[in-house]
């Protein structure tokens, strides 16, 4: 099997290289590209072409949410892991919104970094407890609404009802399902009904990963 070729780029020198070091003695890993800022990341990747990117989300000139953004629109098939020790709400949901795979602080074990770089390959996302809660505090203090009604995602060939589109929205906001029942006016029976053809429509697991699935496919105003 290949190894996943991972690209690093962080305005911090001896992380940068710390990391790369790390990574390299790992024969599932083959290091190929490291970069001292987005743009010179946006320069080189065409050439290295790496399945992952570790990228800093504060860098000198341009900050990893604009890079992630420019970076998945010329290669949508590429993960990109934000490395961070900022753990804002507003930053985190911006940046799922955006499309990253994964968000994760700086001061994370060997172990979960394996983690996350295996789950984004397999998986298509990792979001660690700590941060996913950080997400779920963004979303349930704000006005959470589905974007529109029905929606269609031709891409992944699944459509959502109105009423599928509204229990998610309650979801996300943490409601359980007899608050969702209460809100909405429908039986608990017709709620878990609705919750459980969510997961097997989006492919989720839980209610984090519905989540993140709203957040990442903006089917959600907040």
């Amino acid at each position: 099997m290949e190894p996943v070729r991972i690209a690093i780029a962080d305005d911090h020198k001896l992380f940068r290289q710390g990391l790369g070091q790390i990574l390299s003695r790992n024969e599932d890993y083959q290091v190929i590209l490291e970069a001292a800022s987005g743009e010179e990341l946006l320069e080189e990747i065409g050439n290295a072409m790496p399945d992952v990117v570790l990228l800093d989300l504060f860098m000198k000139g341009m900050d990893g949410k604009e890079v992630a953004g420019l970076l998945l629109k010329q290669y949508p098939n590429l993960k990109i892991i934000i490395l961070s020790m900022n753990y804002s709400p507003e930053h985190i949901l911006q940046l799922m919104r955006v499309g990253v795979h994964g968000y994760l602080p700086k001061d994370i074990d060997q172990g979960i970094l394996n983690e996350a770089i295996g789950q984004v390959m397999t998986k298509g996302f990792y979001i660690n407890d700590d941060i996913a809660q950080v997400m779920r505090q963004g979303l349930q203090a704000g006005d959470i609404k589905p974007t529109r009604s029905k929606v269609a995602i031709p891409s992944l060939n699944i459509g959502l009802t109105d009423r599928e589109m509204e229990v998610l929205a309650l979801i996300c906001k943490g409601y359980n399902t007899a608050k969702i029942a209460e809100e909405l006016f429908i039986s608990y029976r017709t709620v878990e009904g609705h919750r459980k053809n969510l997961l097997e429509k989006t492919g989720a697991g839980n209610s984090v990963s519905l989540a993140i699935f709203a957040v990442k496919h903006q089917l959600l105003d907040f």
